[in-house]
């Protein structure tokens, strides 16, 4: 609940996983810096203070080496700069906590598009609600989001698009989730990030992001056209193994 009240208030962002990662970029980014700006200044200043010849009448309060310092107030400074210290970290950890649980949970079943990703070697195949299945094209809509369900039908993957913040792995006989929004149009490269065999480095997919009235068209037109494509991983699992091959033999050649 407390999550929620946060998120209301934007102090924990909400979006596609590209702005909230760049929010928590932008964060880590201001926090690290201002730290440094704080210890670099004062390294300087006490730097400046005590500098040799600084032409000053007298050194008394110059501190000398294995001297324990004085006027400390107690302990106080040092009481001080912990709490504030904790309360900093605290608060970092809380508010980094609820940002990713948000991308960990992603947005409700009913909000989003669902798509299962079923990785084969060497390539990716997309099926669709109504049966439809694109091999090696994952066509969605803008700024609509879409919930992947991925699963694999051999050995382990992992399918990435680096440009979205999407990456989840491909298990055998289990099925993980994650969900990305597009907000802009175009093609953005899929690719395999677990070293899954010889054709690893061809397991590639494009997903096209469409306009919602683009998309509506292209998915009505392939109602009951599930038939057509269903033999298409087939057909590029071969023809990478074939490129593989034929790469191969020219090496050996």
């Amino acid at each position: 609940m407390g999550l929620d009240v946060l998120a209301q208030t934007g102090l924990i962002p909400r979006g596609t996983r590209a702005f909230v990662f760049e929010r928590i970029f932008e964060v880590f980014l201001a926090l690290g810096t201002a730290v440094g700006v704080v210890v670099i200044g004062y390294m300087l200043y006490n730097a400046y203070k005590y500098r040799a010849g600084g032409g000053r009448g007298s050194d008394a309060d110059r501190p000398v080496l294995g001297e324990l310092p004085t006027g400390s107030g107690g302990g106080r400074k040092l009481f001080t700069s912990f709490f504030l210290s904790t309360v900093v970290v605290i608060s970092l950890v809380s508010w980094t906590y609820g940002t990713l649980l948000f991308v960990e949970e992603g947005p409700e079943a009913e909000d989003a598009m669902e798509v299962r990703v079923e990785g084969y070697q060497f390539g990716w195949r997309f099926v669709y609600p109504n049966g439809h299945t694109e091999d090696g094209t994952l066509y969605v809509p803008r700024n609509e989001s879409v919930r992947l369900v991925v699963t694999s039908d051999d050995v382990f993957h992992n399918f990435g698009v680096p440009e979205l913040r999407v990456k989840t792995d491909a298990i055998p006989g289990q099925e993980t989730e994650t969900w990305f929004r597009a907000e802009e149009t175009g093609n953005y490269s899929a690719q395999c990030y677990e070293l899954c065999g010889a054709g690893h480095s061809f397991m590639t997919a494009t997903v096209v992001v469409m306009e919602p009235e683009e998309y509506e068209a292209w998915y009505e037109s392939t109602e009951g056209n599930e038939s057509e494509t269903g033999n298409a991983s087939t057909t590029a699992g071969a023809t990478a193994e074939s490129d593989l091959g034929g790469a191969l033999v020219e090496v050996a050649g």
